[in-house]
């Protein structure tokens, strides 16, 4: 039953930290985009996750505790409501009448971070994953 809890957890990191990769690279590929349908340059995106809302003590086995509240979930994926960056370029196809061009409130530096850390946390879900696989035909193995 332990295998099966830890498989679950991890299955559910596996797919928090695909999100947020695929949110981050959404962001980044749209980084100098300075007009969408509405008009408006794009808007960075972030995700909401639930935080685990663990006891600050854990007695009993981990099959005994309420796992609903362990397991992270994506709560909201939101735009950041941060001002745009305005550039001064009046040859701009997209520049208002005082020469200024917004373009998307992206920050590419922390949204490679976002990726760099999205990726590390996938990582880290699959070797639990591994593992998990690894223990689990040991014990095949011993029982036959």
């Amino acid at each position: 039953m332990k295998l099966l809890t830890a498989l679950r957890l991890a299955s559910s990191g596996l797919s928090v930290q695909s999100l947020r990769l695929n949110v981050s690279a959404m962001n980044l590929a749209n980084a100098e985009v300075t007009r969408t349908l509405t008009g408006e340059p794009y808007r960075a995106q972030n995700v909401v996750l639930t935080a685990a809302n663990l006891p600050e003590k854990i007695s009993g086995s981990l099959d005994e505790i309420d796992l609903k509240l362990a397991i992270p979930k994506v709560t909201a994926i939101v735009e950041d409501q941060s001002p745009f960056r305005e550039v001064y370029d009046p040859s701009h196809p997209d520049a208002d009448e005082k020469g200024i061009v917004r373009y998307p409130n992206v920050d590419v530096l922390t949204e490679m971070i976002e990726l760099l850390s999205a990726s590390r946390a996938y990582e880290a879900n699959l070797s639990v994953v591994s593992v998990t696989k690894s223990m689990a035909l040991k014990t095949l193995e011993v029982l036959k």
